[in-house]
């Protein structure tokens, strides 16, 4: 049966018919003729299906147990990887192969990355109230579906306007799985003494731009075209929220419902501090320097070399300084305080900024991938930590107000990036801008701490 199913997978690719031109940037494959790749590949979709199959067997022998908390934080990376790793951050790969094939120029491809942002925005407002309703979970459900639906929507969709609609739901299905996935990691996690755990949950973000990448590679391998290689990253992302599902609906709530269905929620919804007010708008910095690297460094990278593997190189870059960065900004911010850190990574992700726009070679924007997968998450998590400290009450409102900032970069910076790049003909102008509003925010943030 295993061999039936493996059998259909490469049917799929049409590999008997398919044309030797990743060759040319794969020197061990050179070596090798057409029928030996046909069968290469086969023998590893095969395992691949057999690591399906086993890995759902382990995932009921886990559930047959009482859940602990290594599972939760398994569940949480599963997740991420899901929702934010391939189905919020997918578009950067697969951006220029989608462009050349839809005919955009770069600033529709930016305004389908706003259209993103914007659903991100609007979802997390949504979710940081959801996480205070004792049916949660059940939007966390809805959040997950959206996510893997819409990235295998890439597959049939060739509309404009349906791509900034599928694109602008993504982005809620993303928010609702970061803010409520981790609402109920966190909050079991602490309820177990186990709160350490926590950072290991963000590192699904990296493991997803990793999964994303192989994914892509291995279709395009297969000279699949790149509606070929949405659908693979669809099914991906459904066979990962799956197995993050089996075990999200073991998990109890933890919330119990006031008489109106929500916890207490302050009717004060403006930030009062004058500190919270400067954190939230470096932090909306922030959401505009990360996202026009974030949003067009493969881009960049094909506009180098379109020829070498440079493109699947930087992004998998991305993932892998992504992966262990929140361990390491956590480090330091115990030891030397959390806005010196924070100054710290925005200063680093303004220099990967400027190296990814005006690399003029392959370490530049290898440089620059590293810095900015280095920076992003932690500057995400500690940002939230930062606003919590900076008030005593109120926090989940603070947390929407940071949000909404945060949400609001990013929606204007694909937008302004892809226009800028038009008018110059580079990504040098957007570059600059973006890694001028993230010193804005260092100084946003300058001696924070003594205050």
């Amino acid at each position: 049966m295993l061999r039936g199913i493996s059998e259909s997978l490469t049917t799929c690719f049409n590999l008997s018919n398919f044309q030797i031109a990743f060759l040319k940037r794969t020197a061990l494959l050179q070596k090798m003729d057409s029928l030996e790749i046909h069968f290469l590949i086969e023998d590893v979709l095969h395992t691949m299906t057999i690591l399906l199959f086993e890995g759902a067997r382990l995932n009921l022998k886990i559930l047959s147990k009482p859940i602990e908390a290594p599972t939760v934080v398994l569940a949480g990376t599963i997740l991420l990887a899901a929702a934010m790793g391939i189905g919020r951050f997918a578009y950067t790969p697969l951006l220029p192969s989608t462009q050349e094939a839809l005919g955009w120029n770069v600033s529709e491809a930016g305004d389908v990355a706003s259209a993103n942002f914007l659903g991100y925005m609007i979802g997390s407002l949504l979710a940081s109230v959801l996480t205070q309703r004792p049916d949660r979970r059940f939007w966390l459900l809805i959040g997950m579906i959206l996510s893997a639906i819409t990235t295998f929507a890439g597959a049939v969709i060739v509309s404009f306007p349906a791509w900034l609609g599928i694109r602008f739901f993504a982005g809620v299905g993303s928010a609702f799985c970061l803010i409520l996935g981790t609402a109920i990691v966190i909050e079991f996690l602490t309820s177990h003494s186990r709160p350490q755990l926590g950072a290991l949950h963000f590192s699904g973000v990296g493991f997803g731009i990793i999964i994303s990448v192989l994914a892509i590679e291995f279709a395009r391998l297969a000279e699949a075209s790149v509606f070929a290689q949405w659908g693979v990253l669809g099914i991906v992302s459904i066979l990962l929220t799956l197995g993050s599902w089996m075990i999200f609906r073991k998990l109890p709530n933890g919330l119990e419902a006031t008489k109106n269905g929500t916890l207490g929620i302050s009717k004060n919804p403006t930030p009062t501090s004058p500190l919270l007010k400067k954190l939230i708008v470096a932090y909306g910095m922030f959401g505009f320097g990360y996202v026009v690297t974030a949003t067009f460094i493969v881009a960049i990278a094909r506009r180098l070399d379109p020829t070498s593997l440079l493109e699947p190189l930087t992004w998998i870059v991305v993932g892998l300084f992504a992966t262990p960065s929140i361990l390491i900004w956590q480090y330091l911010a115990r030891r030397i305080g959390i806005f010196p850190t924070l100054r710290l990574a925005y200063g680093l992700e303004a220099i990967g900024v400027l190296l990814a726009g005006f690399a003029s070679g392959h370490l530049a924007v290898l440089a620059g991938g590293a810095l900015l997968g280095g920076t992003f998450v932690g500057i995400t998590a500690l940002g939230i930590r930062a606003a919590r400290q900076l008030v005593d009450h109120n926090q989940d409102r603070v947390i929407g107000w940071m949000t909404a900032s945060f949400g609001f970069g990013q929606l204007l910076g694909p937008a302004v990036a892809g226009r800028l790049a038009e008018m110059t003909q580079g990504f040098e102008a957007p570059s600059a801008l973006a890694a001028f509003l993230l010193v804005i925010g260092i100084v946003l943030m300058w001696k924070m701490e003594h205050s």
